[in-house]
């Protein structure tokens, strides 16, 4: 009778080790009401009067599936992100919702829409992390009563419809054509202050024309197929003109 009863204290052992990993936390349950929070290692847990279940405490990863919303100029698009989050109480995680994974999730696209609601289309393309950091303070601090700390939020892709693509790449040519307009102008308005300050400096020194002219045939004469048409200057028909006079009296 003994050695019944011991071995069925031995298989009622057996039965009531239950593991906890390094990453995971258990939450104990006596008769139906909560015990303890069991610490990782061997643990035990008497049948029928016991239960307990296991939360995982390491950063999860979850994929808010693509979310149809309206931007604050009634603009439609799609748009979906990845929440990075942890259970902080996993006491809290099991007694506070019922399941948080889903509430979580559920959570998430709810308030992306919401925010994406709130700013304009380019607002929501220009500013991401501004939008992804508003959209995880957010669920966050309702996550927070579930025992649940979420540490990031990352918007992947904000697709719009087709029309509104060709309209946008439209607006950015028109963009770059103005860019590229306004720089030609620009050099075109330096270039002719440089040519207005070199005539200035030209006209006002004795014989500097006429070494820039010669300066400019030296530089056509380097080629033997250039043909030049050489024009006089006034001033050099009329030196010569002075120096004419000036032998015959």
């Amino acid at each position: 009778m003994f050695e019944l009863l011991l071995i069925l204290i031995i298989v009622l052992l057996l039965v009531s080790i239950k593991q906890i990993n390094q990453y995971e936390r258990g939450v104990k349950f006596m008769l139906g009401k909560f015990h303890s929070t069991m610490e990782p290692g061997w643990r035990l847990v008497f049948p029928i009067i016991q239960s307990f279940q296991k939360v995982d405490m390491r950063t999860r990863a979850v994929d808010v599936p693509d979310q149809e919303a309206i931007t604050k100029d009634n603009i439609s698009v799609r748009v979906n992100a990845v929440i990075y989050y942890r259970v902080t109480d996993s006491k809290k995680a099991i007694l506070e919702v019922e399941n948080f994974y889903f509430a979580v999730s559920q959570l998430a696209q709810t308030t992306m829409r919401n925010i994406v609601g709130e700013v304009d289309l380019d607002e929501l393309l220009s500013n991401r992390n501004a939008i992804a950091e508003k959209i995880r303070a957010i669920i966050d601090r309702v996550s927070d009563s579930w025992g649940v700390q979420v540490e990031s939020v990352e918007l992947k892709d904000a697709l719009l419809p087709e029309d509104m693509k060709r309209t946008i790449a439209k607006q950015a040519e028109a963009e770059r054509e103005k860019r590229a307009v306004i720089i030609k102008a620009e050099g075109e308005m330096a270039a002719a202050q440089n040519m207005s300050a070199a005539a200035d400096i030209l006209s006002k020194s004795t014989g500097a024309l006429h070494l820039r002219t010669l300066q400019t045939l030296n530089d056509l004469s380097s080629d033997q197929s250039n043909t030049v048409v050489f024009a006089v200057p006034l001033e050099v028909l009329r030196a010569l003109e002075n120096f004419t006079k000036k032998n015959n009296s």
